[in-house]
């Protein structure tokens, strides 16, 4: 079992910046690395970005792509997004997943999810 918990949503304006975070406890050794996925009202799930726990490689959705950075800290069991130039269409619910094959991109590859967080960027 892996328990993962997201925090540092909230409300930002357009072109502000926000950083999620994502603890994990548990059997984190079992899996490889970690993924944030985002879901707005009425949409799919769908990808954001993917790090192994060694830290590299990282992996983007083109739609976030020199905007978001993805790193962990090891040590912690703990992954970071930071969200720069935020624009309207980032607003979501942004989960964090484990899974076995770090750097997949696709959701049936995770095993283990978080609650999420709510992002909403204002224009």
């Amino acid at each position: 079992q892996v328990q993962l918990v997201e925090s540092g949503g909230g409300l930002v304006q357009a072109g502000g910046s926000l950083t999620l975070s994502c603890v994990a406890s548990g059997r984190t050794l079992n899996y490889s690395g970690l993924g944030w996925f985002r879901q707005a009202p009425g949409n799919e799930r769908e990808f954001v970005a993917a790090i192994t726990w060694s830290g590299r490689p990282t992996y983007y959705a083109d739609s976030v792509k020199g905007r978001f950075i993805i790193t962990s800290n090891n040590g912690k069991n703990t992954v970071f997004l930071q969200m720069n130039s935020l624009k309207p269409e980032d607003t979501a619910a942004y989960y964090c997943a484990t899974t076995t094959l770090g750097g997949s991109r696709s959701l049936n590859d995770y095993h283990y999810w978080g609650q999420g967080t709510q992002v909403t960027v204002s224009s």
